[in-house]
This record gives C-alpha cells, sequence and structure tokens, in this order.
C-alpha cells in the first residue's frame, strides 16, 4: 500500500511486529461498510463511474461473504484488515484501485473505530436493561422480606431485599446514561480528512454521513484522525459497569456463605470441589469481582496509549484497539453472566428473617423516637449507645416496623426501573 517510497521492504521481524491484523479483524464488518460509504461519496463526487461504484460493492459484498464464512485468504504482506481487504478488491476487479482516493489509512481506521463503538455501545444498553429487569423482578418479588442492612460488613438498619438490589440496579441505570453518551460522541464521521489535511478531491462528506447514519461531519481534519476520546468514553463505560458488578458479585458471594446463608445458588450458577464434595461455589460471583480488572486495565491502556501524543496521526494509535477491545468484550460478557446469576438467585426467608431479628438494628429508630419526643440528637445518641454498652437496650419496634416506618417504595421503585429498562431497548 505504502511500497512505492522504499527500495527494500520492512525488516520481516519487525513486519511481525508491527501487524495489527490479529486484533483489528474484529473491524471488517465495519471497514467494509465504510468502504461502501466512500465509494458511494466518489461516486456522488464523480470522482469513479457508476460502473467503477458497482464492480467495487459487488466486490466488497464478495469479501464480506468470504470474511463471514471463514474462506478469506489472508497472505503475509497484510499488515492490517484494512489492507487486507483493499488487496482483495483489487484482485476482484481493477475499480478497487480507485477506492482509495480521498481517503487515507487515518480516517478509515477512525470511522471503523466510531462504528464499531456505536454498535457496542448500543449491544451494552440492551444488555444493562436486560440485567436492570432481573433485578427490578426479584425486586419486586422481595420487595417486603425484611433483611438487615450493612455498613462496613455490619449489621446497620433494617432494609429489604427488595430495596437492597434496586440499589445495585441505580448504578447500572446511570452506566446505561454513560453507554448512551459513548454511542454519540462516536456519532461524528470524519472520513474526508486524510492524513491530517483533507483533500483536493470534490469530496461530498455529507453523503457518506447519510449512507452510515452518523449525524455529524468532523470540523477539524487533525484532530478527526487522532481524537480517540468517544474510545474513551465507551471503555470508561465498560469500566464503570465492571465496577458495578463486581460490587454485586461481592454481596452475593456474601450472602451465599454458610455464614449469611442469605441466598441458596442454583446449580447453573455454581461450581463445586475438584476435592471437598460437599461444596457449592459462588464461582460466577467471583468472577464478577475478579474480571472487572480486565475492563479497568483496557481503560488505564487506552488512556496511557493517548498521552502526551503529539497531533495528528501516531502509530501508537494502533495500540488502542486490544485495549479498547479488552474493556468492551468483558464488560459485555459480564453483564451476560450476572444477568443470568440474578435470575436465578433463590433467597431463604428464614435466614434473613433470623438475621434481621437483632434487635440493635432499630438503635437509630430508638434515638429518633428520643427526637421526636423533644430530644437533642445528640443527647438522644448517647442515650441509646449507654444502653447499648451495658446490654439494656430495648426495642422499641421490630424490624418489620421499622421498615414500613421508612417507607422505601420498593414496589413503586422496581416497577418504575423496569420500566426504564424497558425504553432502553428501543
Amino acid at each position: 500500500m505504502w511500497g512505492g517510497r522504499f527500495k527494500r521492504g520492512l525488516h520481516p521481524e519487525l513486519e511481525r511486529f508491527s501487524s495489527s491484523l490479529a486484533f483489528d479483524y474484529e473491524l471488517y464488518p465495519y471497514d467494509i461498510e465504510g468502504s461502501v460509504a466512500h465509494a458511494r461519496g466518489l461516486a456522488a463526487a464523480r470522482v469513479i463511474s457508476k460502473a467503477q461504484l458497482a464492480a467495487i460493492e459487488r466486490g466488497l459484498r464478495r469479501i464480506k461473504r468470504e470474511l463471514d464464512s471463514g474462506e478469506f485468504e489472508f497472505q503475509a504482506s497484510d499488515e492490517d484488515i484494512h489492507t487486507a481487504i483493499e488487496r482483495r478488491l483489487t484482485e476482484l476487479t481493477p475499480a478497487g484501485a480507485s477506492l482509495h482516493a480521498g481517503r487515507s489509512r487515518n480516517d478509515q481506521v477512525a470511522l471503523d473505530l466510531r462504528l464499531y463503538c456505536r454498535v457496542a455501545a448500543r449491544e451494552a444498553i440492551d444488555l444493562v436493561a436486560a440485567l436492570v429487569e432481573a433485578l427490578g423482578a426479584q425486586a419486586a418479588l422481595h420487595a417486603a422480606w425484611v433483611m438487615p442492612g450493612y455498613t462496613h460488613v455490619q449489621r446497620a438498619q433494617p432494609v429489604t431485599v427488595g430495596h437492597h438490589l434496586l440499589a445495585h440496579a441505580e448504578p447500572l441505570l446511570r452506566d446505561a446514561r454513560r453507554f448512551q453518551n459513548a454511542f454519540e460522541s462516536a456519532g461524528t464521521m470524519p472520513l474526508g480528512s486524510g492524513a491530517l489535511a483533507g483533500s483536493t478531491l470534490p469530496l461530498d462528506r455529507r453523503v457518506v454521513a447519510r449512507e452510515l447514519k452518523l449525524p455529524r461531519l468532523t470540523e477539524n481534519t487533525i484532530d478527526a484522525v487522532s481524537d480517540r476520546d468517544f474510545a474513551l468514553d465507551l471503555a470508561y463505560a465498560c469500566t464503570s459497569t465492571a465496577l458495578h458488578l463486581s460490587r454485586l458479585g461481592e454481596d452475593v458471594v456474601l450472602w451465599a456463605s454458610s455464614e449469611f446463608g442469605f441466598v441458596r445458588l442454583a446449580d447453573e450458577v455454581a461450581t463445586g470441589s475438584s476435592l471437598m464434595p460437599q461444596k457449592k461455589n459462588p464461582d460466577i460471583a467471583e468472577l464478577l469481582r475478579g474480571r472487572a480488572g480486565r475492563s479497568l486495565g483496557g481503560f488505564v491502556a487506552l488512556a496511557t496509549v493517548l498521552k502526551g501524543l503529539p497531533l495528528a496521526y501516531d502509530r501508537d494509535l494502533q495500540e488502542d484497539k486490544p485495549a479498547l477491545f479488552a474493556a468492551v468484550e468483558n464488560a459485555l460478557e459480564s453483564l451476560r453472566a450476572a444477568t443470568l446469576l440474578v435470575e436465578r438467585l433463590e433467597f431463604d426467608r428464614e435466614r434473613l428473617a433470623a438475621a434481621a431479628a437483632d434487635a440493635l438494628l432499630v438503635a437509630t429508630d430508638a434515638a429518633e423516637e428520643l427526637v421526636r419526643a423533644g430530644t437533642p440528637f445528640r443527647t438522644a445518641h448517647e442515650q441509646v449507645g449507654g444502653q447499648v454498652r451495658d446490654g439494656k437496650f430495648e426495642a422499641p419496634w421490630d424490624a418489620k416496623a421499622s421498615v414500613a416506618k421508612r417507607r422505601l417504595g420498593v414496589t413503586a421503585r422496581a416497577a418504575a426501573i423496569r420500566r426504564e429498562a424497558a425504553a432502553l431497548r428501543k
């Protein structure tokens, strides 16, 4: 693709070092989609003929079928998926040599990655919605099941299972908005920027943007080829989601332990031990904790690639894809696993009720009862604390009554959350 400037080829070891085909292969559907749109833009600008456009489109459709079926034959000279597709296109039709007019790999890759990010963000939103729906459904079923709420992993005040589950749904709804922002930030069309300074050809970028359903055009050619903020937005949304799933996994691990016994793990979401026949382990929940590091690592790796890069394009940006793909793949897989886990949680009402029977859970209620009678809060806090210390504390009511007084509104919020999840899928 660039060999005309050189007398000798790149050293074979360095050719292997610089090749990105092993990971940017994933971009092939978007490269073909972008190439079709670019060809139509060239035809609209009369840079290529209608006959050339038809030949290019036929060739790209065939290449797509070959890649989909695994029949595409790569060559050692294929530096990346973009060169592989163009090389194959020129084998199929002489018109293939005209496709790259007005286009650099710099703006080509920027476009492909944007298209990938939009598809990945949309898929993530759908998966978040499925998990939120599962949490909302479980919350509605257990809206009145009283359990201890915890701070510092110490019993604190009574809540319900439903209220606790909804506490995991709320941050996921925020994650959905982060993915929506990532989807929108990737919606700018960079083709026509060339390597960094545009093209002297009469390109109609609006035609290409309409073909790709991208709502905006980039304004600055240098920024267009070097911008990866949209990828950072998606990687951050993946990281935030992975962190929230890690916290959900931690709660399930605790609840499934013999010491808590709040949930029973269904066989489909548990594993055993190769040595101890009695074991039933919460491995899926543990993996939700452990795999959060993959998305976080991808985000940090991507940010590190971008830090301090001079404008415009630099080869360092080749490393954006392994980092981003790792963050995205992990988040999507973890969302699917978390949904299956939540759908199959079975709560033990007796163990929950026994734990909630701890009278100290309503110590704060006792202090607030004194406040209602006119006692300053700090005085009331000290009085109740002294009663607890001396073993003389008497609960003014039980945990169930305490929860009822707090009006947590679990049923209504669970229904609202499920409606929000359904709206996310539209």
